[in-house]
């Protein structure tokens, strides 16, 4: 690993060369927030899948790739006149800080969970800070991870379930309700009880200390693993998934789990 000295020289290795891509660089010194804005959510995915699959070669790569972004925005920004990389990292420095009175004042806590409820209950007295409880959620967030950040922020002020197991219950109650609203055939109400269903699986997810997210992308995974050794032994028989039937098929998907 490299010491404080060499990671601070890299940064400023990295700072010149945006320096000198943004003044002679056709395509880089053409874009703009906007124009980065896309691309930076695609890296933000794929950091996040690298950090699905526990890969620390892609992990570094992905992080390189964000990292560039932020430096590219606070290179924009500072030709401006609006702010630069310093301005940045001191007000997330000085934003970290603030929200760790437990490390930086007389606060105590006592574990992870205690920290979690204290930093929305000082998010809510920062001078610019949010208003209300559930405020400054991106509303762009993807639904799952929306609603787990939704129950997290109720919880941390005590709006939560007083032991995980009772969320159960909720769940079999939404369930129910979505089966009578499908065999009513109400499409409307039907979609309405489904988005119901979720949320209170998202909760019984967070209650678990599971993220729903991983949970489900690591499920889309092996679905995929799967189904493409069904395909790939369709295709080695001179058949299409079309020509198979469900049951030829089920044999095949019984063959993968066991891979």
């Amino acid at each position: 690993m490299n010491n404080r000295e060499e990671q601070l020289k890299a940064f400023d290795r990295l700072l010149t060369v945006m320096d000198e891509l943004r003044e002679k660089c056709p395509w880089d010194r053409k874009q703009t927030f906007e124009s980065l804005r896309q691309n930076t959510i695609e890296e933000t995915y794929e950091l996040a899948s690298a950090l699905i699959k526990d890969d620390m070669n892609e992990i570094a790569k992905e992080l390189g790739d964000v990292l560039l972004h932020v430096v590219f925005y606070a290179k924009i920004g500072s030709e401006k006149g609006a702010f630069d990389i310093a301005d940045v990292c001191n007000k997330i420095t000085d934003k970290l800080i603030f929200r760790h009175p437990h490390v930086y004042g007389e606060q105590a806590v006592e574990n992870a969970d205690e920290v979690s409820k204290l930093w929305e209950q000082v998010k809510l007295k920062e001078k610019d800070g949010n208003k209300t409880v559930l405020a400054g959620i991106p509303e762009a967030l993807p639904a799952l991870v929306k609603a787990y950040r939704i129950q997290d922020k109720a919880a941390n002020v005590g709006f939560d379930w007083e032991k995980p197991q009772d969320v159960w219950a909720k769940v079999k109650e939404e369930i129910a309700e979505f089966e009578a609203e499908v065999d009513s055939m109400d499409e409307e109400k039907a979609t309405e009880e489904m988005g119901d269903l979720f949320f209170a699986l998202v909760n019984a997810a967070r209650l678990y200390k599971i993220r729903p997210d991983n949970a489900l992308e690591k499920t889309n995974a092996k679905f995929i693993k799967r189904f493409n050794y069904i395909e790939q032994q369709a295709k080695e028989k001179g058949l299409s998934l079309k020509d198979m039937t469900l049951d030829e098929m089920e044999t095949l998907w019984q063959e993968a789990k066991n891979l």
